[in-house]
């Protein structure tokens, strides 16, 4: 597998974009992915959306507003060739995690390596043939639009927030105003475009056109908060009733000074070293979740023939349809998969997991030292995959 540069404008460096571009203003990238041109077509995609276990969703608009009807109509997977007949002009097939599908096209996450890999959401592509969109909208998370077919003509205008005001009544988040233009450009194939958070935009298919939404996200405090509490349930010490001093008070008022010691209780433990390890790991298994759920494969390798597989060149490398990383502690390594913490490793499984985590390819002389069966344990896991020579 050759080295993919990273998506960014000539002279440009990683530091450079996430000081003044990232979650602040968009960047126009030319020819940031031309990996992408002729990797797909359409029939692809349209193929893909049918599939039993693809995460799809079919979109039509119609020309005007029915009388006591959405504009918009939306149709989730599965999908049958039926749902494709009598379309309206404008309609868009969208399809979630492509990288389960395409393990080609998740390779293409490596360019943009400048951001942490715990951020990645998914790659969703979006087809619709001329005139097609999903209408003027905005995303709460970064996200990288790669055009891979045709073109895709993009308007961007005004940051929005919670006061901006949807249309009513539509199965979608669409709005009518986005305010002053600031962008206009027509994406050809192996063009990226950059949208920050909350940035209004709206694209519309110029020809038949595949857009590919490298997404990426971080957790909500809500989710942190659950992980927290499950985490802390394995902690027996934290199940003690607190010691709180007592005023006189009314029997049937609880105070605000009450209240107040058990939050500076509850702060100092957050804040403590236990605290610590609570919250890396609540925040670990967050992040390291899958968003949907793993596909069964149709057959694998066994033990003999992933080991003859490396003897011949093949090389092994992380998922991009999984969640693996780390963290550093003072008691060592953590290592995450899909949500779990991993327990019970060796330091070599350890170090080579690592060095997957952070996108290295390992090869037959690099897990000499581990037990194959404990390789197959990886393959089984979805943690790795065999990347064969060309």
């Amino acid at each position: 597998m050759t080295s993919i540069p990273l998506c960014l404008p000539d002279g440009m460096t990683p530091e450079q974009f996430l000081n003044d571009y990232w979650q602040k203003k968009p960047l126009l990238i030319k020819q940031g992915l031309p990996q992408l041109i002729g990797m797909f077509e359409p029939e692809d995609m349209l193929g893909l959306a049918l599939e039993e276990d693809a995460a799809a969703r079919l979109l039509t608009q119609a020309a005007t507003k029915p009388i006591d009807k959405p504009q918009w109509q939306i149709k989730k997977s599965p999908l049958s060739e039926s749902d494709f007949d009598n379309l309206p002009p404008q309609w868009t097939v969208l399809v979630q995690n492509l990288e389960q599908w395409s393990p080609k096209l998740g390779q293409l996450w490596q360019a943009f390596d400048f951001i942490p890999q715990w951020q990645r959401d998914d790659i969703m592509v979006s087809y619709a043939p001329k005139g097609g969109s999903v209408g003027k909208h905005y995303d709460d998370y970064d996200v990288f639009l790669a055009q891979g077919y045709g073109s895709r003509r993009w308007q961007l205008g005004k940051f929005c927030d919670e006061n901006t005001e949807f249309v009513a009544d539509e199965p979608i988040r669409i709005f009518d105003d986005m305010g002053e233009i600031i962008f206009e450009e027509i994406l050809q194939a192996g063009d990226v475009l950059y949208v920050p958070p909350k940035l209004s935009h709206f694209g519309v298919a110029q020809d038949d056109c595949l857009t590919f939404s490298f997404g990426c996200r971080r957790p909500n405090l809500m989710q942190i908060i659950d992980s927290i509490a499950d985490v802390a349930t394995n902690d027996s010490q934290l199940f003690i009733p607190m010691l709180l001093l007592q005023t006189l008070q009314a029997s049937g008022e609880l105070q605000a000074d009450s209240i107040q010691a058990i939050k500076e209780q509850l702060l100092q433990m957050l804040q403590s070293t236990r605290g610590d390890d609570i919250i890396r790991q609540a925040v670990s298994e967050v992040v390291s979740k899958r968003q949907y759920d793993a596909l069964v494969p149709e057959e694998s390798l066994n033990t003999d023939e992933l080991m003859q597989a490396l003897e011949e060149g093949a090389t092994l490398q992380a998922d991009y349809s999984n969640r693996l990383l780390y963290t550093q502690t003072d008691a060592g390594d953590r290592l995450y998969a899909n949500g779990q913490r991993l327990d019970g490793l060796e330091d070599t499984a350890v170090a080579l997991l690592k060095r997957l985590a952070d996108g290295e390819l390992l090869s037959a002389n690099d897990v000499i030292a581990i037990d194959a069966d404990e390789l197959m344990e990886w393959l089984e896991n979805g943690w790795i995959w065999v990347n064969y020579p060309d």
